[in-house]
């Protein structure tokens, strides 16, 4: 079923029902993995993908068409984590604290590296990130979306957006090659 055909069936009142069980079924993958970026939190993710669905449920009647359906899933996603990570900043400290002293402790004892341990790292990294850079650099490097799809979640112009990346690009790979970068 194409993007259009099934915005008329969520649109219509006998078609709801199974249209948005096929809306869920194909989108909830990616926008699973989009949140748990932003996350690192299993159960945070899982229940700010189900507020991100409820209110598409609720609002799709008010969905314009004037983008696709797929950006408009993602801006009401960053918006719902935007929102959850705002209210629970304080946690997301806590758990880079976290996973810096887990990476100190396992690349202590070794001199190379293990694949999972430049993951741990690469996460601490972006973890370290200005909130607009982590979500810039996570929509483009892991959802693989254009800058302009990211302009339109996000509302804002692909130029600072591309800039955003730049930064958030060279600040991981200050931090993967030093441990450290400045923030400036």
């Amino acid at each position: 079923m194409d993007e259009k055909a099934l915005v008329q069936q969520l649109k219509s009142p006998e078609g709801k029902e199974p249209a948005f069980r096929k809306l869920v079924q194909t989108y909830q993958k990616n926008l699973y993995y989009h949140i748990r970026r932003m996350t690192n939190n299993h159960d945070d993710t899982d229940d700010i993908l189900q507020n991100t669905f409820i209110l598409v449920w609720k609002n799709i009647d008010k969905f314009r068409e004037e983008s696709s359906l797929k950006t408009w899933l993602y801006r009401i996603a960053t918006n719902e984590t935007i929102t959850f990570l705002n209210q629970k900043n304080k946690r997301a400290y806590a758990d880079v604290e976290v996973l810096e002293n887990k990476t100190e402790h396992s690349t202590s004892h070794q001199t190379q590296p293990t694949g999972e341990e430049i993951q741990e790292k690469l996460k601490k990294a972006i973890g370290l990130l200005p909130e607009k850079q982590k979500l810039v650099f996570n929509m483009r490097y892991y959802d693989e979306m254009s800058f302009r799809e990211i302009s339109e979640i996000l509302e804002t112009s692909e130029g600072g957006l591309k800039a955003n990346y730049h930064h958030a690009v060279k600040k991981i790979e200050a931090f993967l090659t030093s441990g450290e970068w400045s923030i400036a």
